[in-house]
């Protein structure tokens, strides 16, 4: 099967996929630490550099257009430095950005973490701050999404919702791109962190344990419970597939045709961040479906794809040659 991964890749190049959900920027300030404040117990750390990088479904966003896809993102960010830098980031990967809606009378999510070090040490995260604000979408922004959706939705390949509980994408929304995914025929893929039940109806659902373990309300301790709970989501959501990530334990998928799969993770070494890796597996089978694979062919290469993001630090994302270097190598190893 892994020499048909590898002809999956170059399938993969120019497919086009939507991702409609939260776009977040991560914001990074780093400082050398100088000393001790006066007024109170606390560093005082010397401004070194501000980066802003691909959060939340930006990252969704990132990933796929690293990984060879077209991509439309749809979303929204506010009228400000931090959506300035995030839809900037973007479009220097190409990405089509004229569906991130600007709304002034609301801030870009950002979760801006101070990184504090030095050269001879290494960098830690002292605080992070984070901003939202969890409100409808205005009206007139909900139709400007709405519209850019519905004239750009036809021509894809495949849609990603990205939900990390922001509630930036209305529900009716929501509920009119599944719908038009499968009278289309297309598939639909949901990553939700806090609210998996609105996606009734969604191809594919993505979660880890403790997403999963939420959404049936037990805890998740062998696999007996992980079976009863991969067959739970899919029959209330009427999908098509879940797959459930697993963590050092791989993914386990389960298919509306009775079928359940252990996946095994590829690198179990030198995992040194698993932060954004749900985004990178999306976005891999998501392209890998829209491409023609199988679900299981898809989430296998999904899995090749987040054992190279795990190696790096923050969030990152992988490209098909580096994806294509970790399968041969796998097979070469096995």
């Amino acid at each position: 099967m892994n020499t048909t991964l590898l002809r999956l890749i170059s399938k993969l190049q120019n497919r086009k996929i939507m991702v409609i959900g939260d776009m977040v920027a991560d914001v990074y300030v780093e400082g050398k630490v100088s000393r001790i404040s006066r007024e109170a117990p606390v560093l005082i750390l010397e401004h070194m550099a501000e980066t802003v990088v691909p959060g939340g479904a930006a990252n969704a966003v990132h990933n796929t257009a690293a990984l060879g896809g077209c991509v439309y993102a749809v979303g929204v960010v506010g009228e400000d430095y931090a959506g300035q830098q995030l839809t900037q980031n973007l479009q220097k990967k190409q990405v089509n950005t004229k569906g991130i809606i600007i709304d002034p009378s609301r801030p870009t999510i950002t979760k801006t973490r101070v990184m504090a070090g030095g050269q001879a040490t290494v960098r830690q995260q002292v605080v992070r701050i984070d901003r939202d604000k969890k409100e409808p979408l205005s009206g007139s922004g909900q139709q400007a999404m709405k519209n850019y959706i519905l004239s750009h939705i036809e021509s894809m390949a495949g849609v990603i919702l990205s939900d990390y509980g922001s509630q930036t994408i209305p529900p009716g929304i929501i509920r009119s791109v599944i719908d038009g995914c499968q009278r289309a025929g297309m598939p639909c893929i949901v990553d939700s962190r806090y609210n998996i039940k609105a996606y009734t109806g969604v191809t594919v659902v993505k979660q880890n344990e403790s997403e999963a373990a939420a959404a049936v309300g037990y805890e998740i301790v062998d696999e007996n419970t992980l079976v009863t709970a991969g067959w739970t989501i899919l029959e209330r959501l009427h999908a098509q597939a879940v797959l459930i990530t697993c963590g050092p334990d791989g993914m386990t998928l389960f298919e509306a045709s009775g079928k359940v799969s252990q996946i095994p993770v590829t690198n179990k070494s030198a995992v040194y961040d698993v932060t954004g890796a749900g985004d990178t597996v999306v976005a891999a089978m998501t392209l890998a479906l829209a491409a023609g694979a199988s679900y299981l062919e898809a989430a296998r290469l999904a899995n090749f794809a987040a054992g190279i993001v795990v190696k790096k630090l923050g969030t990152a994302t992988a490209t098909p040659e580096e994806l294509a270097a970790a399968i041969s190598r796998y097979q070469y190893e096995v």
